[in-house]
C-alpha cells in the first residue's frame, strides 16, 4: 500500500469518526431515541436524563461520564463479566502505552536515521530514497544488517516482554479479589446453593432417578442437603409451551389492532383476522382472537398431559442438587464422590439462565467423543481457512483485480478511486470474512455438551484466538510476502531469507490501516448505534403494536463477548508483534484500546443488559489468551532479528520459558480460585432468610414451573415414587 493511500484511509476513518460521533451526540438528546442509547437505564428505573440538561449535553460529556464513573457503579450496571472485560482492556491498553513510553523515543530515531532500505534498492533497482515512506524507514527494516543499533531492538523485546507480566500480574490479582467480593456478597443468588450432578448411575428398577439422586446425597450430606431436581426431557413440553406465548401475544396484538380500528365512523371497529396456512399466507381465513383462544384453550391440557409425562416418564441422568448454605454447595462441588470417574460427575451449578437444559444429559463418554471431534472440525478450520484468508491477501489488490476482472479498469484507473480502493479493499474484505467465523464456532462449542452458556461463549472465544494467530497474522503476512514474491523464490531460493526479513516490517502498514478502521469506523458505529436506531424506528413504526413488541424492538442484548474479546485479541496479538518490528502501530494500538474502553464503559453504563453473569469466569482465558500472544510476539522476534545477521539475537530465547513459567506460576497461584469458589468467600452470611423455595423455582423450567409457589410440593413429588420428602430449610 502506498503512503498516500494509508493517510487517506486514516484521513477519512477519522473524519468519519468524528461524524458518527455528532450524530450521537444530536440522536441521544431526542427523547424518541432514549430506548436505544439507554435502555440500560430505563430498565433499571432511571431517568437519562436526571442530572444534566438535554439541550447542553456535549460532545465529549460521555467521555467524562465514562471516566468519573467508578468500578462499583459498572458491577452495578453491567455485572462483574462487564468490569472484568473493561480490566482487559485496560490491561493491554497500559501494556501498550508502558511499552510506547521506551520505544517509540528509543526505536524511531534508531531506525529512522540508518539507511538500509536506501542501500538495498539503490544496489538492486537504482530507486531514490523517495521510493520509501515514512512508515517503512521507521521500521526495523531499515536497520542494516549486522548492526550495532539492533541492540535496541533486542532490548525492546525483553522491555515490553517484562511490562506484560507486570501489569498481568497485577490485573490478575485485582480479578480475583473481585470475584470473591462478588462471590461473598450478603445476597441470595440460587446458584451459589446448588451443584450440578451429571453421569447419574442408572438407578434400581423400584427407583426413579430423583429417588436414586436423594437417596446418593443424603447419605453423604446428611445434615446439609435439601433436595434434588432431576434433569428431564421437554422438549415436546416446551414446544406446546412456546405455541401458548405465541398464541397469547396473537391476541395482545390483536386486541390493539381491534381498538385502533374503532373510529366514530365504525365503531364496532374490525376483528383482525388471519390465515391458519404456511406463514398466514395461505388456508382457512379466522378472527385472530376467537381462534388463538380456542387453540389456547386446546394446549392447556395437553401441556398440563405432558408436564405429567415429562416429570415422571422423561427423567435424565443428570440432576440438580441444593443445599442449606454456600459453604455446603461449594464444599460438595469440590468433593470426589464416586470411585470411578463416569459416575456422579459433580460440579459447581451455572447460572440458572446460563443453563443449556439439552447438554446437561449428554454422558462423559459422549462428552468426550464430541470434544474430540470438535476439535478435529476446529484444527481443519484453522488449517485451511489459510486457503481463503491468503486468496484474500493476494486477490484484494488493484493489480489483481485489474487482471483477473479487465472490466473494472476504467473505473480502478481513476487516480481518486484508486486511493480509496488501496485504502480499504483488503481490510473491508478480511474483516467482513472474520464476522462470519464467530457464530460457527459458538455453535462448535455448544455441540462439545458443555453445561452452561458463559462456558460456550469462553470456548468459541479460546478457537477464534487459535484461529487468527495462524490464519491472520501469519496467513496474511506471510502468506502475502511469499505470494507477491513467489517468482522470485521459484528462481533464487535462498532468497527467501532476505525477503521475509524485508516484507515482515512492510506488512506492519496493512495492520495500521486494518486497526485504524477497526477503532474510527468500528467503535463509531458502535457508538452512535445508527444500525439499531433504524432497525427501532422501523420496527416501531410498522411491525409493533403492543408494548411487549415495543421493548423487543429495543432490546439491547449484551457485550457479546464471543466476538468482542476474540477480535480485541487479534488486535492485541497484532499491536504486540509489531510494536519493536514497525513501533508506529503503538499509538495506533493505544488508541484502538483508549477508545475502545471509553465507548465500552458506556454501553455498559447505558445500554447492554448481561445475559447472564458468571463473576469473571472469562477472565483466567483473557489472561491465557493475552500470554499466548507474548508467546507468539516473542517467538516472531527470535525469529526476525536472526534475519538482519545479529549474532547476539539468542539472548532473546530465555524470554520464552521465562512466559511459560510466569503463565503457570499465575495459574497456580490464582486459578483455583476461579474454578472453584474459596470455602473462606462462600462462609459469609446472609442478609436475609434463605427460601429454598424461590431457589428451586429459580431453576425449574418455564414450560414445567408450576403456576404457584404452593404447588412445589407437587411438582417434586411428581419425579418420584415417593409422597414424601426430606423437610425444607
Amino acid at each position: 500500500m502506498e503512503f498516500t493511500s494509508f493517510v487517506t484511509s486514516l484521513v477519512t476513518s477519522f473524519v468519519i469518526f468524528l461524524v458518527l460521533v455528532l450524530l450521537f451526540t444530536w440522536l441521544s438528546r431526542r427523547p424518541g431515541n432514549a430506548p436505544v442509547y439507554y435502555p440500560s437505564l430505563l430498565l433499571r428505573g432511571l431517568d437519562p436524563w436526571e442530572g444534566r440538561r438535554r439541550g447542553t449535553r456535549s460532545p465529549v460529556g460521555w467521555i467524562r461520564d465514562a471516566v468519573t464513573v467508578s468500578e462499583a457503579d459498572v458491577v452495578a450496571a453491567g455485572g462483574v463479566d462487564a468490569a472484568v472485560y473493561l480490566v482487559f482492556l485496560s490491561s493491554v491498553l497500559s501494556i501498550l502505552v508502558y511499552s510506547g513510553i521506551v520505544l517509540l523515543p528509543v526505536l524511531l530515531p534508531v531506525a529512522g536515521t540508518d539507511h538500509a532500505l536506501e542501500i538495498a534498492a539503490g544496489v538492486q533497482n537504482g530507486k531514490s530514497a523517495q521510493h520509501f515512506s515514512p512508515i517503512e524507514k521507521l521500521a526495523m527494516g531499515n536497520v542494516q544488517q549486522g548492526s550495532m543499533r539492533l541492540w535496541a531492538f533486542l532490548l525492546s523485546v525483553y522491555w515490553v516482554s517484562f511490562v506484560t507480566y507486570f501489569i498481568l500480574w497485577k490485573s490478575y490479582k485485582h480479578v480475583s479479589n473481585m470475584r470473591a467480593t462478588a462471590r461473598s456478597t450478603p445476597d441470595v443468588k440460587p446458584e451459589e446453593f446448588a451443584v450440578l450432578v451429571r453421569d447419574v448411575p442408572r438407578p434400581p428398577p423400584d427407583q426413579t432417578i430423583k429417588d436414586s439422586v436423594d437417596s446418593y446425597f443424603r447419605a453423604l450430606h446428611p445434615d446439609t442437603f435439601s433436595r434434588s431436581m432431576v434433569v428431564t426431557d421437554h422438549t415436546k413440553a416446551d414446544k406446546i409451551y412456546q405455541e401458548i406465548e405465541g398464541h397469547k401475544k396473537k391476541i395482545a396484538r390483536a386486541e390493539v389492532v381491534y381498538a385502533e380500528s374503532k373510529t366514530a365512523n365504525k365503531p364496532e371497529g374490525t376483528k383482525p383476522t388471519h390465515r391458519t396456512g404456511f406463514l398466514g399466507l395461505i388456508g382457512k381465513k379466522v378472527d385472530t382472537i376467537e381462534y388463538c383462544s380456542e387453540q389456547i384453550k386446546e394446549l392447556l391440557p395437553k401441556l398440563e398431559a405432558e408436564q405429567k409425562i415429562t416429570l415422571r416418564e422423561k427423567q435424565q441422568r443428570a440432576a440438580i442438587v441444593f443445599f442449606n448454605s454456600r459453604s455446603a454447595a461449594a464444599s460438595a462441588s469440590q468433593t470426589l464422590h464416586a470411585q470411578v470417574f463416569d459416575e456422579w460427575t459433580v460440579m459447581e451449578a451455572p447460572e440458572p439462565r446460563q443453563i443449556i437444559w439439552s447438554n446437561l444429559q449428554r454422558k462423559i463418554y459422549e462428552r468426550q467423543i464430541r470434544q474430540a471431534v470438535v476439535y478435529a472440525i476446529v484444527f481443519l478450520i484453522v488449517l485451511f481457512y489459510t486457503v481463503p484468508i491468503t486468496a484474500i491477501s493476494a486477490v484484494t489488490t488493484l493489480e489483481n483485480l485489474r487482471e483477473k476482472l479487465p472490466f473494472l479498469k476504467v473505473v480502478v484507473d481513476q487516480k481518486e478511486i484508486k486511493t480509496v480502493l488501496e485504502a480499504y479493499l483488503p481490510q473491508i474484505a478480511l474483516i467482513v470474512f472474520l464476522a462470519l467465523l464467530p457464530t460457527l464456532l459458538m455453535f462448535l462449542s455448544k455441540a462439545e455438551g458443555i453445561p452452561s452458556q458463559g462456558h460456550v461463549v469462553r470456548a468459541a472465544s479460546g478457537k477464534y484466538f487459535y484461529f487468527i494467530i495462524f490464519n491472520v497474522f501469519l496467513g496474511y503476512t506471510i502468506g502475502s510476502a511469499l505470494l507477491n514474491s513467489l517468482t522470485t523464490i521459484i528462481n533464487n531460493p535462498p532468497q527467501i531469507v532476505d525477503m521475509l526479513a524485508t516484507s515482515l516490517p512492510k506488512s506492519a502498514t496493512f495492520f495500521l490501516t486494518f486497526v485504524a478502521l477497526k477503532f474510527f469506523v468500528g467503535y463509531g458505529l458502535e457508538l452512535s448505534r445508527l444500525i439499531p436506531l433504524i432497525i427501532f424506528h422501523l420496527k416501531r413504526k410498522y411491525l409493533c403494536k403492543t408494548e411487549d413488541e415495543v421493548k423487543a424492538a429495543w432490546a439491547p442484548g449484551d457485550l457479546g463477548y464471543n466476538t468482542r474479546v476474540p477480535n480485541d485479541m487479534l488486535i492485541a496479538t497484532v499491536v504486540l508483534c509489531y510494536s519493536v518490528i514497525a513501533p508506529l502501530i503503538i499509538p495506533f494500538g493505544v488508541a484502538y484500546f483508549a477508545l475502545g474502553w471509553l465507548i465500552a464503559k458506556n454501553q455498559v453504563l447505558r445500554v447492554y443488559v448481561p445475559s447472564y453473569e458468571s463473576n469473571g469466569r472469562m477472565w483466567p482465558h483473557m489472561h491465557t489468551r493475552i500470554v499466548g500472544a507474548l508467546l507468539v510476539y516473542q517467538t516472531t522476534m527470535i525469529g526476525v532479528i536472526p534475519l538482519k545477521k545479529f549474532y547476539y539475537a539468542p539472548i532473546l530465547v530465555p524470554l520464552l520459558p521465562m512466559s511459560f513459567i510466569f503463565a503457570y506460576i499465575c495459574q497456580m497461584r490464582f486459578y483455583p480460585s476461579f474454578s472453584r469458589t474459596p470455602l473462606e468467600v462462600a462462609q459469609h452470611e446472609l442478609k436475609e432468610t434463605l427460601n429454598i423455595d424461590a431457589i428451586y423455582t429459580a431453576y425449574i423450567p418455564p414450560c414445567l414451573k408450576p403456576d404457584k409457589l404452593e404447588d412445589l410440593d407437587v411438582f417434586e413429588d411428581a419425579q418420584s415414587h415417593t409422597t414424601s420428602r426430606a423437610p425444607s430449610f
